[in-house]
């Protein structure tokens, strides 16, 4: 893995990295990491005082950032992202699908709002970063999809069951999307478990947020999805990274 912003430069790897939920947990791990790697980063997320101070502060560590707000729920405002990027600074070479939602809850408890909220940010929020980057990526003949899906791709448990809906369905678009573009698009879906971040606050549900607490006891910090995200976008041309499973090491489901 490249470390310092002198070797990616001498080596030519800098990239222009787009990182939709960059405000907090593993998109602003991202954004923060990469941008200490000597990419330059595109932070796009909903709170714009959130955005703010990250910008100061990875400018102050010497880190090249832009930051926007985004809703990544409103398919032109995704476009306009990654346009303005292109506009910007010429191309883009990575898409980051990070922004999600987690409020779970027991189905008969009918939070049908909830539900609409996790598929429109969790799985047509993928969508509409798939499509605003994939003309530019066509064009260029180069580029390369990062998805955040989670452990909950794989399996089901009480209270997540629309919550890894969404996050099965993640996983199948994205491993759709490496099956269909050219070899020249790479596609990396990266199934974080349990990391330190604020996705547990928007559970309403008392008995599933009991539950969560219990369970994110022993957790990750954010830089550890983030390195895997550097690793992977940092291989020679010919490698395409698909899937990676990152759990905390006492995490057993």
């Amino acid at each position: 893995m490249t470390g310092t912003t002198s070797e990616i430069t001498e080596q030519g790897g800098r990239k222009v990295v787009l990182v939709t939920g960059a405000t907090s947990g593993i998109g602003e791990g991202i954004a923060r990491r990469l941008a200490a790697e000597g990419h330059h980063v595109v932070a796009g997320a909903r709170r714009e005082d959130r955005l703010a101070d990250l910008a100061k502060s990875v400018r102050a560590d010497g880190g090249s950032i832009d930051v926007r707000r985004l809703d990544v729920t409103d398919r032109d405002d995704v476009a306009g992202f990654v346009d303005e990027t292109v506009t910007a600074r010429g191309h883009v070479d990575v898409m980051v699908n990070n922004a999600g939602v987690m409020p779970l809850s027991r189905l008969d408890s009918l939070l049908v709002d909830e539900w609409d909220r996790m598929v429109d940010v969790n799985v047509k929020g993928l969508l509409h970063g798939i499509a605003a980057a994939m003309p530019h990526f066509q064009r260029r003949q180069s580029g390369h999809f990062v998805t955040i899906a989670s452990v909950g791709a794989y399996s089901v448990v009480p209270t997540a069951a629309v919550y890894c809906a969404t996050k099965y369905a993640a996983r199948a678009i994205t491993e759709g999307l490496r099956q269909e573009v050219e070899p020249f698009i790479r596609v990396t879906t990266v199934s974080p478990g349990v990391v330190e971040s604020e996705l547990a606050d928007t559970i309403t549900e008392p008995g599933a947020a009991a539950a969560m607490k219990a369970y994110r006891a022993a957790a990750i910090p954010p830089d550890a999805i983030a390195r895997a995200i550097s690793y992977a976008i940092s291989q020679p041309a010919d490698v395409d990274v698909n899937e990676l499973v990152i759990r905390p090491a006492r995490q057993r489901p």
